[in-house]
C-alpha cells in the first residue's frame, strides 16, 4: 500500500490543521523563488508549495496526489524524481520540498534536476533537517507516523556535498520553525543558515555549460 494514494485527503488536510507552520514553510521558501522564469515541482504532491508561487509544472509520483494537483491547476507528470520525463535545460529553477527523505535514489534524483535545468538556473531544496532539535524528535518517532515511516531523514551537510559533488554552487540557506509544530499558532521567524529550526531551505545555482 502506498500510503500517498490511500491516505490523500489526511495529508492534503495537514496543510488546514497546521497552517501556521505550513505558511512558515512557504514564507521561508519564498526567499529563493525568482521572480521572473519557468519554474518545477519536483514530488508535487496535491500542489500547496507550488501553488503560492505560480509553478504550473510539477512531477508526482503517486496518482491519487497528482489526480489533485491537476484540479488545482497544475501540469503534473505522473513519474518519479529519478527518471524525469523532460528534455534538458528546460527550467529556470527546480523546487523539491520534503521529497528528498522519501526518494530511493537521491543522487540520481539530483543528477536529473541538474540535467532539466538551464545553465545558471537554481534548485530550492526543502528538508526537515535530522540534526535540529525537533529533527531528532521526528527521527524517533518515524516509525508511528504512517508518511514518515519509511522516510529517510538528511542533515543539512550531507545535502551540501551532495550539492557539490554536482558542481551546484553559490548556496544560500535560511531555516524556521524553532517550536514544536503542534503548537505553533503564529508565522514562525526565518533566520540564515541552519542548525536550530526544523525545516531548513536551500538555494544553489547550476554550475553547467549548456547541453548542445
Amino acid at each position: 500500500m502506498n500510503v500517498f494514494e490511500e491516505y490523500v485527503l489526511e495529508y492534503d488536510e495537514w496543510f488546514e490543521t497546521h497552517k501556521w507552520v505550513y505558511q512558515s514553510e512557504v514564507e521561508a521558501v519564498r526567499k529563493f523563488i525568482p521572480e521572473t522564469g519557468d519554474g518545477i515541482e519536483i514530488g508535487v504532491g496535491t500542489g500547496r508549495f507550488s501553488i503560492p508561487f505560480g509553478i504550473k509544472v510539477g512531477v508526482e509520483p503517486a496518482k491519487a496526489m497528482a489526480e489533485i494537483a491537476r484540479k488545482r491547476g497544475i501540469c503534473v507528470y505522473n513519474a518519479k524524481a529519478e527518471n524525469l520525463p523532460i528534455r534538458e535545460n528546460s527550467f529556470d529553477f527546480a523546487l523539491i520540498v520534503t521529497t528528498l527523505c522519501f526518494l530511493e535514489n537521491p543522487l540520481q534524483a539530483l543528477q536529473e534536476i541538474k540535467r532539466i535545468l538551464k545553465p545558471h538556473g537554481r534548485i530550492i531544496i526543502g528538508i526537515l533537517d535530522e540534526n535540529s532539535s525537533f529533527g531528532k524528535q521526528c527521527e524517533e518517532k518515524r516509525t508511528v507516523n504512517k508518511f514518515y515511516k519509511h522516510a529517510k531523514f538528511y542533515q543539512v551537510n550531507q545535502v551540501l556535498d551532495w550539492l557539490k559533488d554536482f558542481k551546484f554552487g553559490k548556496f544560500k540557506i535560511v531555516q524556521t520553525i524553532f517550536k514544536n509544530p503542534d503548537k505553533i499558532q503564529s508565522l514562525e521567524p526565518i533566520e540564515e543558515g541552519f542548525g536550530k529550526g526544523l525545516f531548513v531551505v536551500i538555494s544553489a545555482k547550476n554550475k553547467k555549460s549548456r547541453v548542445l
